[in-house]
């Protein structure tokens, strides 16, 4: 084992790494229940991994499909909420319910991993702010606003312009969303979006899941402009490794993809539609692959932009099929730091990389939504 890799491991020991977006729930749901104890073949995460990866804390989505709509959508997402509490509940030596930055970090301490909810796709609220406030109830910490298609109130990076970025009733579900003490997650959504939301923010945003697009030009990262807004916003963009979005090669090779989706009539945005044509692509285009080296590229891009105190992590472990070389599971984080540590990060600078700019961005929802309850702040009646 190479010296920045033993730093990189003992760095995980002493400092919570906070990822922000894995799928494992969705997996749960479609193969039913899975022991985590012990290695699970065909996924990206289970118990052995989270620990081998020194992973302090996670975001579990209860990720809802666009495709899901209305009072089906609030039906899943209450599902897959029930569904991650469980599985936190099945092991409680190992995992544990965090609804706060403090709980993390007591969390951590006890050598478990805090779990937190983030729901993925406004749409899993069905315009209702009381949907919303019931949400945060039942332990949702972030609402990324939309997933790969609008949502009438918020338009998608994947979907045709209709808001022009958010409506008033998107920008009261932003100011909802903060008042609860919710973070705003603005992965997914369209650069108009992500502005619009930033103009009404009070508070620091997220984006749980992003790259940057200046590296790879991929509707689903984040333009310059917008992380050059992240140090007046306080936020913080956690870099992903789905390789479609880390290299410009895997993003052209998707694209083409969805271009052939597209030509035989099928829903480009459908994974499921999408993986059953990816072999037959596949045969015929030979696939690229993004590496480790270049996520590490990303982390270097958001840093130079935003700041060292504005970049965190967000594998997107379990909610593609599709892996980049070196970061292959959970279990691969201790190398991604070691290869910082190589292009001199110093500790303080992996240390807020792995979650003490996640934590950061958590006590400042809080405070700000404490601040608001003291304030007398009204909530809204939809």
């Amino acid at each position: 084992m190479s010296q920045p890799t033993i730093e990189a491991r003992d760095l995980l020991r002493r400092f919570p790494l906070i990822d922000g977006h894995n799928d494992l729930p969705w997996v749960l749901r479609e193969r039913g229940e899975i022991d985590l104890a012990r290695p699970v073949a065909g996924t990206h995460t289970d118990l052995p991994r989270l620990r081998a990866g020194g992973v302090g804390a996670q975001f579990w989505s209860v990720f809802v499909p666009a495709s899901i709509g209305g009072d089906a959508a609030v039906t899943t997402v209450l599902e897959q909420i029930d569904r991650a509490r469980r599985m936190i509940a099945a092991y409680p030596q190992a995992l544990g319910l965090a609804l706060t930055a403090a709980d993390v970090e007591r969390i951590f301490a006890s050598g478990r991993v805090a779990s937190l909810l983030g729901a993925e796709g406004g749409h899993a609220i069905a315009s209702s702010l009381g949907v919303l406030r019931m949400l945060y109830a039942l332990g949702v910490r972030y609402m990324t606003l939309t997933h790969n298609a609008n949502v009438g109130w918020a338009d998608s990076a994947t979907d045709q312009k209709a808001a022009g970025g958010l409506t008033d009733f998107g920008r009261d579900v932003v100011r909802e969303m903060q008042r609860l003490g919710m973070l705003v997650d603005l992965s997914h959504v369209s650069p108009d979006t992500m502005h619009a939301a930033l103009d009404a923010a009070a508070a620091p945003v997220i984006f749980s899941h992003s790259s940057a697009r200046a590296l790879c030009d991929n509707p689903r990262n984040v333009p310059d402009e917008v992380l050059a807004r992240l140090p007046g916003n306080g936020g913080v963009s956690m870099v992903t490794f789905v390789p479609a979005f880390v290299s410009q090669e895997c993003s052209d090779w998707q694209a083409g993809l969805k271009a052939e989706a597209t030509r035989r009539g099928l829903d480009p945005r459908d994974f499921d539609q999408l993986d059953r044509l990816t072999p037959e692509w596949e045969a015929t285009h030979l696939k690229p692959r993004a590496t480790l080296a270049q996520v590490a590229d990303h982390i270097d891009h958001v840093r130079q932009v935003a700041g060292v105190e504005h970049v965190g992590l967000g594998g997107d472990f379990d909610g593609t099929t599709d892996v980049t070389v070196g970061l292959e599971d959970v279990s691969t984080y201790p190398a991604l730091f070691a290869e910082l540590l190589g292009r001199g990060w110093t500790e303080a600078d992996c240390a807020a990389l792995a979650g003490g700019n996640l934590l950061r961005v958590l006590r400042a929802a809080e405070s700000f939504a404490a601040r608001g309850a003291l304030d007398g702040q009204e909530a809204g009646t939809n």
